[in-house]
């Protein structure tokens, strides 16, 4: 029998979370049976649920296509074990180099990758020499978008939220980068970084961002909507201006996305991803919390803007 710890939610977020928002469970699991196979994981937050996807080992199986030792990425939740039958377990890329943490199997060459490369490639469309507004932009997502497109030949534009952030945006190559909270005006923040405007926007941010953001883009611009975290704890829900007569003037194209639609090219995509850390065209950065005791923390820490890179958890 081995002993799990969960986190649960022990009342619905009202606003932020608060810490007594969250509750830790105990429970002994059962051996695993045949075809089941127990694992151990690292951990990532996802949206604003208490959901998470998992870098987990293998700690005892009775599944031969998941032998001991063996490394997989699930969504079993908040645990620190887990039973499975396979159902749902995306096993680690067989040629995943020994130098390459496993844990980017939740960021860059993961989830949030795989996110920027469909919604760059599929829902944007986005061409050589084209301008790309991203917000968020030292997120996991927003990290991987502005170098995906600069590997394109694009000019990127990138926003944060602190001047550490801006920095590292930098360091990544960002054509042009600004701290939302500093300017003094987003519209003329926007506008000095690109003043022949916009041809395509991630938009990871929502709210009033995206409301200025829009009257930027060029006639015929497309935005992607991956995110929008500037109203996901919001008590009251924001209200206007509404985007209708922007959006038909300029005849844009807006689509939201989940990277679950091209499942189906998901091997092929992490490759590529795999294929460009290791070329050193893609860089990444975590923002790792170690204990499975601190996960309500990092959580509320995430949804702060506090990490640069992807949120993990080492358990």
């Amino acid at each position: 029998m081995v002993r799990a710890q969960s986190w649960v939610m022990t009342k619905h977020f009202d606003g932020f979370p608060k810490k007594s928002d969250f509750g830790l469970k105990v429970e002994e699991l059962p051996e695993p049976k045949d075809g089941e196979q127990e694992f151990t994981p690292f951990i990532s937050f996802e949206g604003d649920v208490m959901i998470g996807g998992q870098v987990a080992k293998v700690i005892q199986s009775r599944n031969p296509a998941f032998p001991v030792g063996s490394h997989v990425v699930s969504n079993s939740g908040w645990r620190t074990h887990t039973i499975s039958d396979g159902t749902g377990l995306t096993p680690i890329l067989p040629e995943w180099p020994k130098d390459v943490s496993l844990s980017l199997a939740l960021g860059a060459i993961g989830m949030p990758g795989l996110t920027a490369v469909y919604g760059i490639e599929e829902v944007l469309g986005l061409q050589k020499g084209e301008t790309l507004l991203v917000n968020a932009a030292a997120g996991a997502v927003g990290s991987v978008v502005g170098q995906i497109a600069k590997i394109k030949g694009c000019k990127v534009v990138g926003s944060a939220g602190t001047d550490a952030q801006v920095a590292y945006l930098r360091e990544l190559g960002f054509d042009e980068v600004f701290n939302y909270k500093t300017v003094g005006s987003l519209e003329e923040a926007l506008r000095k970084a690109s003043p022949e405007g916009y041809d395509c926007f991630f938009e990871n941010v929502g709210g009033s961002f995206s409301t200025v953001a829009l009257q930027q883009m060029k006639n015929f611009g497309r935005i992607a909507v991956c995110g929008s975290i500037s109203v996901y704890n919001d008590s009251t829900p924001q209200t206007g201006p509404y985007p209708h007569l922007t959006m038909i003037l300029k005849q844009l194209k807006m689509e939201g996305f989940m990277q679950s639609r091209w499942e189906h090219k998901h091997p092929e995509t992490l490759k590529r991803l795999l294929a460009w850390v290791k070329e050193g065209k893609l860089h990444y950065r975590e923002h790792v919390t170690k204990g499975f005791e601190n996960m309500p923390a990092a959580f509320m820490g995430m949804l702060q803007g506090e990490n640069i890179g992807k949120a993990v958890v080492a358990v």
